[in-house]
């Protein structure tokens, strides 16, 4: 499973016009669930996104996290984080899961963040979806859960 995870200061998603997920502070998080994926993948990155250190302190350095700000969790699902650009001009998705599968990894993700108690929005999977962020620092993390079990 992989993860572009960015700190915003606010940010908000939206389908056909309609706002499906909206945060204050916290991190906007695209996630691309790849064929080998599991529930432990979700689990597992799911608390590694919700314990990064990557809100400042009083001092001024990244030190805390989503719970210790009470900041916002926008999940938006991103099958092109498994795209292979090495070959030709287009990229190549055959190694991201299937629909099925990948739903029910998306909605696993979001069941164990939810369950860490942030405030957890997002997007409407498998639809066209805007993204409307303020990148905060900016901070941009790439995570991805099997190069890191």
């Amino acid at each position: 499973m992989r993860a572009c995870v960015q700190r915003a200061t606010r940010a908000h998603v939206t389908v056909d016009d309609e706002t499906t997920g909206r945060i204050e502070q916290g991190l906007v998080v695209l996630l691309g669930v790849g064929q080998d994926d599991t529930d432990q993948d979700a689990q597992f990155l799911a608390d590694k996104i919700v314990d990064l250190r990557v809100f400042e302190d009083e001092d001024g350095r990244m030190n805390q996290s989503l719970e210790d700000v009470a900041g916002g969790l926008l999940v938006v699902s991103q099958f092109t984080l498994w795209g292979d650009c090495r070959k030709g001009r287009r990229p190549s998705f055959v190694m991201a899961a299937e629909p099925g599968m990948a739903e029910r990894l998306y909605e696993q993700f979001i069941t164990c963040a939810k369950a860490r108690n942030v405030t957890v929005e997002c997007g409407r999977f498998r639809q066209s979806m805007q993204v409307e962020l303020v990148n905060d620092g900016p901070v941009t993390l790439l995570l991805d859960s099997k190069k890191n079990f």
